[in-house]
């Protein structure tokens, strides 16, 4: 099924993946994944890749050989209730990283309540559960994202990703969310929604409002990191930014960010400190990820999200 816009061409190969074309360029921009990964160590689920800036530079990494569980934009958990919904070893405290394959967990599509295209946009909305190792259902997610604001002019476009995520254990237990420092490994706050750079963007300059630099574990409403290509001659900026409404969310979240020695940031919801989710309730993130070409400084990434105010 395909669906034209003025400025964008959406196309959706049933039971495989929803992808984003650039008319004028022909640039396949963005193309969500959601056939069923066949590695179940690599954490099954939903994923963005590849993506690219306007003019056809790569802004995404696919199972790079040092973390092969990491794909491209995709939302995780890399420690819930002593499951893995990240992918690979999982952290054990005095232990370091091991395979423990029993405790990998799982992300279902169940469908797409919509899967719309017009006024040069995108906006999915899909239905997914989360199951742990065993089999048992843990949680039913509703998730948006929404690609839109394609500027030619600035070189940029955004994508808005949205989670809503109930507590369904049968067991009436918490599902209680944390990370790899909660665990006991100090700076690893990885969780949430996560993005991978391509291998080139390593050693990328990383900063956010009146920051820049080492940035892991402060936070912020907005983070950026740039990256200079191989191949062309160029650079690419990527902004993650949160909704305004994410500062009264269920709990503060913080900054996962590396340059080196890989290129990644997470919008970490449990960073320092898990936080519990009652069976039954429901807790909600929104999450603003811009794509733009060249080199973008701190007074052009404001600007332009001032432009696209939530």
């Amino acid at each position: 099924m395909s669906t034209a816009s003025s400025s964008l061409k959406v196309t959706h190969h049933q039971g495989d993946r929803v992808v984003v074309r650039a008319t004028a360029t022909g640039t396949d921009l963005f193309s969500y994944v959601y056939k069923p990964d066949p590695e179940a160590f690599e954490a099954r689920k939903p994923y963005v890749h590849p993506l690219r800036t306007l003019s056809g530079n790569l802004v995404s990494g696919y199972r790079p050989n040092d973390h092969r569980w990491h794909k491209g934009l995709q939302m995780t958990a890399s420690h819930l209730s002593g499951q893995n919904f990240w992918g690979g070893n999982c952290y054990v405290h005095g232990e370091g990283y091991l395979p423990l394959h029993d405790r990998i967990g799982s992300m279902r599509h169940d469908g797409f309540d919509a899967v719309e295209a017009g006024d040069d946009e995108l906006s999915l909305s899909e239905r997914l559960t989360w199951i742990e190792n065993g089999g048992a259902e843990w949680a039913r997610e509703r998730r948006g994202v929404r690609v839109h604001a394609v500027d030619a002019e600035s070189g940029s476009y955004a994508v808005d990703w949205s989670i809503e995520l109930t507590n369904t254990r049968a067991d009436g237990e918490a599902l209680r969310f944390g990370s790899p420092t909660t665990a006991g490994r100090e700076m690893a706050g990885y969780t949430g929604l996560q993005w991978r750079g391509p291998r080139d963007f390593t050693g990328g300059k990383v900063f956010g409002p009146d920051a820049e630099g080492e940035l892991m574990g402060t936070q912020g409403p907005w983070l950026a990191f740039t990256g200079e290509h191989d191949d062309v001659d160029g650079h690419s900026t990527l902004v993650f930014e949160h909704a305004p409404e994410n500062a009264e969310a269920i709990h503060a979240s913080h900054w996962f960010v590396r340059s080196e020695p890989i290129p990644t940031v997470a919008f970490s919801w449990a960073f320092f400190e898990e936080f519990a989710l009652p069976a039954g309730e429901t807790f909600r993130y929104r999450y603003r990820i811009l794509v733009a070409d060249g080199a973008w400084d701190e007074e052009r990434v404001a600007a332009r999200l001032k432009e696209l105010a939530w």
